[in-house]
């Protein structure tokens, strides 16, 4: 079977669009059509349902979407390992890291890996949703969560503490809380988020001083950690926040010194079949060297 038509094929089922396909894999919408019509008629068998709404496989498209996405897989990964044939490491690296931590923290310590790997191109892709290591949607990632599947290679870079803030203006007006038991009295803005998310640890504020079984009301939640940030500069009320992200800003007060709140882990994750990548070794390198240097 040709390589390209399989290749388009595989575009198609992915985006489940003809338009879409055609803008990943470089070529027109009919072309696209031509191709997908080539591959039926030589198997001999429809591969999609053709509605209004997009493209739907059928039984057949789908045994042979998975033959293609290991198709796929394979040739990502031998395009990576090509990267990395010559001694200095060089090519484009695609990393992946959530918005948060991506944007803050990683995005602005990229000018020195930049310096000292000239001929290595960053893709940097900030995305809450866990892109998928194995199929290569990305080559490393940072992530606040350890890797769960087997055939990922992970090692912890640094922890972030958090703590209790509040504004000046908001304690001007609402008071200092004394104890824990004081929230009771005081608005808490939490991470609003799905079950699991690891950055719900930063609603520790509706279980402080009280049965973790019996949690106190949010007076907003937020599923944002920068907006979380900017809610509580803003005076809405108390929330749990990051240190590195909350004492950059100058207005914000620490509630409870005496009492820190829990952290999270953040590690770099690769998919084991780079374990040999030049690029990835190199970028490992550096962000444990800036989290060595940082003070969080």
């Amino acid at each position: 079977m040709d390589w390209d038509k399989l290749k388009t094929f595989h575009a198609a089922a992915d985006t489940g669009s003809l338009t879409a396909a055609a803008e990943k894999v470089g070529l027109s919408q009919s072309a696209v059509s031509r191709q997908i019509a080539a591959l039926e008629d030589g198997l001999g068998v429809p591969l999609f349902h053709r509605h209004a709404r997009g493209l739907i496989l059928t039984g057949p498209g789908k045994v042979l979407q998975q033959s293609t996405g290991q198709m796929a897989t394979i040739a990502a990964v031998a395009e990576s390992n090509l990267k990395d044939a010559r001694d200095r490491p060089q090519g484009e690296l695609i990393v992946t890291a959530p918005i948060g931590i991506g944007a803050t923290w990683l995005a602005p310590r990229l000018g020195g890996f930049m310096d000292a790997y000239p001929d290595v191109s960053l893709r940097l892709l900030l995305d809450d949703r866990e892109l998928d290591l194995t199929t290569l949607e990305a080559e490393c990632a940072i992530r606040l969560w350890e890797a769960t599947h087997a055939d990922l290679i992970q090692r912890k870079i640094l922890s972030i503490t958090t703590s209790l803030y509040a504004s000046r203006d908001y304690i001007a007006k609402h008071g200092m809380p004394k104890s824990p038991e004081d929230l009771a009295k005081h608005r808490v803005i939490a991470y609003g988020a799905r079950a699991g998310d690891p950055m719900k640890v930063l609603d520790f504020a509706l279980t402080l001083g009280r049965e973790e079984h019996r949690p106190r009301e949010a007076a907003l939640t937020i599923n944002n950690v920068s907006a979380l940030v900017r809610a509580v500069v803003a005076g809405l009320g108390i929330g749990g926040l990051p240190d590195y992200l909350a004492q950059a800003d100058t207005g914000l007060v620490r509630i409870f010194p005496e009492t820190d709140g829990p952290n999270i882990d953040v590690f770099f994750i690769y998919p084991a079949d780079l374990r040999r990548s030049k690029r990835i070794a190199a970028f490992r390198q550096y962000l444990l060297e800036q989290a060595v240097n940082w003070k969080g």
